[in-house]
């Protein structure tokens, strides 16, 4: 059997072929639904970047920076409000922003007009026309022309936390309803990561305040000036084990000490507590040499603690001599050696014999005692590793670069120095830092 013919002569058993009209249809279709996976997709990625960030300025230039990409505009910008709904802030990306921001201190938007509206409705904003829009204000001066508009208010907490506004799209067209859809899509996950940006950003000062509060204040000693800094590291969550401290012996002796517990976080932190008190009560029933203090704190640790990894320096300043010097006496557990600085612009790191393992080590192991007179008018530095480590450099290099930048300093205020020493640290700092420096004064 074969099979029959239609009335239009097709064959029965196959389906007409479509028409060019319906080939277009499809084809368009099919298009669409393309560049509808991609935006889906540009979108996801936008939300994985901006949701990945912890740092506020960073989150809200990822937000300004997706939205403009995502919709293909010209410029982009957030206006951030405070509590009484004044624009504070303006984070700008697209065309004419560096520009903008170059003066150094541009008007913010007045929150009246289109921008007013956004906070007032909170429901996005589109506008075909600017110029002939009856609640255009204008823009401040500096500000990029703008012909077309969508705005989205950033809601956190149910309130309006800022303006995310884009202007004219590359091609000339106006924004379209799925340009909306996709920015108000994005100004939702904004929303979060700005709430988390916030909540981290209020960890991070409350884990920073408990580290300070664990740390001494220094007590004001006769014939010696005192500084002291502690600067957390740029990684999460900013706490650690570093920290200094110094005691006042009987007899006028003060005992600079510097330490480092190994690793990050809060169990260093607490660690680095025990460490240091009890440091502080051997120290001061011990009175002898430094070598011998850190014995006794490495045997109370593995007695204890079960010996944890860390390094510390303690130095001792006898009493002064007739012409102002004075006699130090340290020993290192591992850690960092003392930096001297002299007045006559000499720095160098008081690099003893070998044999200052660290804590956790063994404790039996011995470690020597070293001296040095410090002639008046010297600096001595304890700090930890996170001072002298660069990316790229080796430690020798940062050692080299800190008492470089130590010895320009030698002869200006106590502060001005340990701040330079800071400063000197360009790169985001991979480790905390605790500093203490003790200047002796001229009789």
């Amino acid at each position: 059997m074969t099979p029959s013919a239609g009335e239009d002569g097709t064959r029965g058993d196959v389906p007409p072929l479509m028409s060019d009209e319906a080939l277009d249809q499809l084809q368009a279709g099919l298009e669409r639904l393309a560049r509808a996976h991609g935006r889906l997709r540009a979108l996801l990625d936008a939300v994985v970047t901006i949701g990945s960030a912890l740092e506020l300025d960073v989150v809200l230039n990822a937000i300004t920076d997706s939205a403009r990409k995502l919709v293909d505009a010209r410029y982009a910008a957030i206006g951030v409000l405070d509590d009484e709904g004044e624009f504070v802030e303006l984070i700008t990306s697209g065309f004419g922003a560096d520009r903008y921001r170059e003066q150094g201190d541009p008007e913010l938007p007045h929150g009246t007009g289109l921008l007013g509206d956004l906070v007032r409705r909170i429901e996005p904003i589109r506008v075909d026309d600017l110029d002939s829009h009856p609640r255009t204000a204008g823009f401040p001066e500096g500000h990029p022309v703008m012909k077309t508009m969508l705005g989205v208010p950033i809601v956190v907490r149910r309130t309006v936390y800022g303006n995310l506004y884009l202007t004219d799209k590359k091609g000339g067209s106006p924004f379209t309803d799925d340009d909306e859809e996709i920015v108000t899509a994005l100004a939702s996950a904004a929303g979060v990561a700005i709430e988390n940006a916030r909540l981290f950003e209020q960890l991070r000062r409350a884990t920073e305040e408990f580290q300070r509060r664990l740390l001494p204040r220094l007590p004001d000693l006769p014939g010696l000036g005192l500084q002291a800094r502690y600067e957390p590291s740029t990684r999460a969550p900013r706490i650690g084990g570093d920290w200094y401290d110094l005691i006042h012996l009987p007899g006028g002796i003060p005992c600079l000490m510097v330490g480092d517990v190994m690793g990050h976080g809060l169990e260093s932190a607490t660690l680095m507590s025990r460490i240091s008190n009890a440091l502080r009560v051997i120290a001061y029933q011990e009175q002898g040499p430094p070598s011998r203090i850190l014995g006794h704190l490495d045997e109370l640790l593995h007695d204890i603690q079960g010996g944890p990894m860390a390094t510390v320096v303690v130095a001792r300043l006898e009493a002064p001599a007739a012409d102002g010097s004075r006699l130090m006496r340290w020993a290192q557990a591992g850690h960092v050696p003392p930096l001297l600085v002299t007045t006559d612009h000499q720095a160098r790191y008081l690099e003893g014999e070998a044999g200052g393992h660290p804590l956790g080590v063994d404790p039996d192991l011995l470690r020597p005692d070293h001296e040095v007179v410090l002639p008046p008018g010297a600096t001595v530095l304890l700090h930890t590793d996170g001072l002298i480590e660069h990316r790229g450099q080796s430690l020798t290099e940062g050692m080299r670069t800190a008492a470089h930048v130590a010895a320009r300093h030698a002869v200006l205020p106590l502060d001005t120095l340990c701040d330079a020493l800071l400063a000197a640290r360009v790169d985001n700092l991979q480790d905390d830092i605790a500093l203490l420096a003790a200047r002796l004064r001229t009789p």
